[in-house]
C-alpha cells in the first residue's frame, strides 16, 4: 500500500518504523521543521526525520500546510504520490481539506486516548493528572475538527498506580504502532466499520504549560501524587525547599498520616515524605535539584539533608 506518513515526536517512531517493517511503499514523510536545541541551540531534526533519513525516505518539512508557497507546493507533491493512505501520527499541525480527501481511502491518524475522551494535544498526561484507571489508543478518520473523526480500532490498557506520564507514553507509542498495522489490515480486508464519536462523552486534554508546575500541597495526597505523575517527565512538577526550585519526577502515596502538619511539611527526613491536604502523605522519589541531575530521593538526601518540619513552598 503507498502510504505517506505525517509525524513528528519520538511517540510517532514506532509507528513508521511498524509500516517500514511490514513492508508497506513509505512514499514521503512529512514532518516539523529542524529546531535549535540544548546549551548550544543546535538545529536537530525531529525523530520521525532521523528514522526516515535512515531509510532513505523524502523527507518534507513546509512551515505550514495551510498557507503559502510552501503549503501549496506540498499538495501538489501529496498529488503527484497520489497516496492510497496518509497517516498522521503526532504531526503537530492543522490538515486542510484538500489534503483530508486527497488519498484513495482516507487519512487515519493514530491518537493515544479512549475517544471520545481527552481530545487535544495533552491526552496522555491528562489522563495521568485525573487520575484515570485505564486509558489506551484509537485510530480515526481525520475531519476538520480537532479528534472528532469517525473511530476505527481502539486497544485498551490499565495505568498503574505510580505511572508516570512518560512511562505511559512510551506503552502507548508501541500499542499505537500495532493498532495502526491491525488497522492498515483491516483497510485492505475491507473490514474496517467506522464508528462516529458521542460528542456529549468528549473531553479536551490542551496542551500543558509550565504555569501548571507548581504543586500545592493543600490538596489530596492523591491530587498531588496524580500532577506529578502526570507533569513527567514535561514540564515537570516543582516545589520550593529553602529558596530553591526542586523538580518531583516520581512519588508514591504513603502510608504515614500526617497528623497536625501544615501541608507541605517535611514529616519524615529519611524518605521525604511530605504532608498534603487531606491528612495524607506523599513520597518524592526521584528529583532533580536546581542546577544538579535528576536522581532517586535516596541519592539526592545523602548530598542534600533535609529536616522534619521543614516546610515546601
Amino acid at each position: 500500500m503507498n502510504i505517506v506518513f505525517m509525524g513528528t515526536p519520538d511517540f510517532a517512531v514506532p509507528c513508521l518504523q511498524a509500516l517500514i517493517d511490514s513492508g508497506e511503499n513509505i512514499q514521503a514523510v512529512f514532518t516539523q521543521p529542524d529546531k535549535p536545541k540544548g546549551r548550544g541551540y543546535k538545529l536537530t531534526p525531529p525523530p520521525v526525520k532521523v528514522l526516515a533519513m535512515k531509510y532513505n525516505i523524502p523527507v518534507y518539512q513546509p512551515d505550514s500546510l495551510k498557507k503559502g508557497e510552501q503549503a501549496e507546493n506540498s499538495i501538489k507533491i501529496l498529488k503527484e504520490f497520489s497516496p492510497d493512505l496518509i497517516v498522521v501520527v503526532a504531526y503537530g499541525k492543522i490538515l486542510p481539506s484538500e489534503i483530508l480527501e486527497l488519498p484513495k481511502f482516507f487519512c487515519v491518524n493514530v491518537h493515544a486516548s479512549l475517544l471520545p475522551k481527552y481530545r487535544g494535544a495533552g491526552p496522555i498526561q491528562w489522563s495521568v493528572i485525573n487520575g484515570e484507571k485505564e486509558t489506551g489508543v484509537t485510530t480515526m478518520l481525520m475531519a476538520d475538527g480537532i479528534d472528532t473523526g469517525d473511530m476505527l480500532l481502539t486497544a485498551k490498557t490499565e495505568i498503574g498506580i505510580n505511572e508516570t506520564a512518560s512511562d505511559l507514553h512510551d506503552r502507548l507509542s508501541v500499542m499505537g504502532a500495532e493498532l495502526l498495522i491491525e488497522t492498515i489490515r483491516a483497510v485492505k480486508n475491507n473490514t474496517i466499520v467506522p464508528v462516529k464519536q458521542n460528542d456529549e462523552l468528549s473531553s479536551y486534554a490542551p496542551m500543558l504549560t509550565k504555569d501548571m508546575c507548581h504543586i500545592d500541597f493543600s490538596e489530596p495526597a492523591e491530587k498531588v501524587h496524580n500532577k506529578i505523575r502526570g507533569l513527567s517527565a514535561f514540564p515537570c512538577a516543582v516545589t520550593v525547599i529553602e529558596g530553591k526550585r526542586l523538580k518531583v519526577f516520581r512519588s508514591e502515596i504513603s502510608d504515614e498520616s500526617s497528623g497536625s502538619a501544615v501541608p507541605g511539611t517535611v514529616v519524615n527526613e529519611h524518605n521525604f515524605t511530605v504532608a498534603c491536604g487531606d491528612g495524607k502523605c506523599v513520597n518524592f522519589t526521584e528529583v532533580q535539584a536546581e542546577g544538579g541531575k535528576r536522581m532517586k530521593t535516596e541519592d539526592y538526601l545523602r548530598g542534600n539533608p533535609i529536616s522534619k518540619g521543614m516546610i515546601l513552598q
